[in-house]
């Protein structure tokens, strides 16, 4: 079991290495190579550098979520209809799920894809903090970062093995504080404004519900075992978490819903400032809706010949609008 879980983990230790020694190379062009500043925004490079590269899960996960909250009426109907049969209740649910590209698991594929890279940085400080270096990140660097001071604090620090140092509670309990916030707030942001009033009835949104009390709470308490360094990683990523969410909710929320209703404000007070009139068409639509609301224009029948008028038309060849007609 151990061979399997290292042979996962292996290429992440390699890849956040990387990613690690490379940031702390670009600081070191600013700060000096051993200083808490180097290394702390080095793992604050970290931290975005992947969260960048989840931006694709992200999104899925957003419209995910989305879908499942506009669902909830039709999930609803069927609990109602099947409610005596589980079996044939849950068959017509996943049907509805496919019928609708809608992937229940995909609203956790970043949270999920996040932990074994939070596990893999959580390793490189631990082992960093006996001067053990793992990837790229030589055993000198491991010493040189475990010595680093942000504050004051070594970033490789841990409230629990503080041994009464105020500093180190102090920071470690900001940081735990701070990072259990933001992960409060970002799923209340989602809650609260992005999700429809029938979708906060339905199973996934007391699951939903109960994911707003219970992680926080995970995160505090597991929170005190963390170093320094690793509870900086989570804030950042709960920070960037919320300003992505944001973004996505603003300028593209789920119909019904409160984030809706304020983007149809805004582009109501825009259309006002540019003098347009709430459901009058601009020039383009109207033009483009008098070219097609046009009537089709009657074809004029071919010109004849001299000869053909005085034979009284028996020659004359029909036009497109009298083919087919009878005489």
């Amino acid at each position: 079991m151990s061979s399997f879980f290292g042979a996962i983990m292996t290429p992440l230790y390699w890849l956040v290495s990387i990613i690690l020694v490379g940031f702390h190379k670009f600081f070191s062009l600013f700060f000096d190579p051993a200083s808490g500043a180097a290394w702390a925004l080095s793992i604050i490079g970290l931290t975005l550098g992947i969260r960048a590269m989840l931006i694709p899960l992200f999104v899925k996960q957003i419209r995910s979520s989305r879908n499942m909250q506009l669902l909830q009426p039709r999930v609803k109907e069927l609990q109602a209809k099947y409610s005596h049969d589980r079996e044939r209740l849950a068959q017509e649910t996943m049907a509805l799920y496919k019928e609708t590209g809608t992937n229940p698991l995909a609203s956790c594929m970043p949270l999920l894809l996040q932990m074994p890279i939070f596990i893999a940085l959580y390793q490189l400080i631990s082992k960093a903090a006996n001067g053990k270096g793992h990837g790229v990140l030589s055993d000198a660097a491991a010493q040189q970062m475990s010595e680093a001071k942000l504050f004051g604090v070594h970033i490789s620090s841990t409230f629990t093995t503080a041994n009464g140092d105020i500093k180190v509670q102090v920071l470690a309990a900001f940081l735990v504080v701070a990072m259990t916030a933001t992960t409060f707030l970002t799923q209340r942001q989602l809650m609260s404004k992005n999700m429809p009033a029938d979708a906060m009835t339905g199973q996934y949104a007391q699951q939903q519900k109960m994911l707003l009390y219970v992680l926080p709470i995970v995160f505090a308490v597991g929170g005190i075992a963390f170093p320094i360094g690793l509870l900086l990683y989570w804030t950042t990523s709960n920070l960037w978490t919320m300003g992505q969410q944001f973004f996505v909710i603003r300028n593209s929320p789920a119909p019904n819903t409160e984030a809706f209703r304020a983007k149809e404000a805004r582009d109501a007070a825009k259309a006002a400032k540019k003098g347009i009139k709430p459901g009058v068409p601009s020039v383009g639509e109207e033009a483009t809706e008098q070219i097609e609301n046009r009537p089709a224009q009657r074809q004029q029948p071919k010109k004849q010949t001299r000869s053909q008028r005085k034979s009284g038309g028996q020659n004359r060849q029909p036009s497109n609008n009298e083919e087919g007609t009878d005489e």
